[in-house]
């Protein structure tokens, strides 16, 4: 399974979402039809332009809770303190992609910042990615 993680600021537009996708996604050789999942934190549970990004990808938002993210955050790559403060995580994105990607998942990098919105590709435990 292969997830990406998102973060952003308020009142991000979906085009954004989508190229911040796009480019964590080539960061690592990859396209959107790999994705299997969007994860963000319960913070940006109503933003629209994350709904917008699913729903233009077809595929589900995961809203990973504040307990399963702080499971998480020991093994995201990178701090950013503004995060830390509201959301209780070093990085929204990459906890978020850990979280949704199951038990035993790995990022692939450190997350991708496109203006004001930040992605992070991770994969299950399951295996590596073909």
């Amino acid at each position: 399974m292969i997830v990406a993680g998102i973060g952003s600021r308020k009142g991000v537009a979906t085009e954004d979402v989508l190229a911040a996708i796009d480019a964590a996604l080539a960061a690592h050789g990859l396209v959107r039809s790999r994705l299997d999942r969007l994860a963000t934190a319960p913070l940006k549970a109503d933003e629209p332009a994350l709904h917008g990004a699913a729903n233009a990808l077809g595929l589900e938002l995961v809203v990973v809770q504040d307990a399963k993210l702080a499971e998480v955050s020991d093994r995201t790559m990178t701090r950013s303190e503004a995060s830390l403060e509201k959301a209780g995580t070093p990085s929204v994105s990459e906890a978020s992609a850990l979280a949704a990607a199951g038990p035993g998942s790995q990022l692939l990098g450190p997350r991708v910042v496109v203006g004001a919105v930040t992605c992070a590709i991770a994969i299950s435990g399951e295996g590596n990615l073909p």
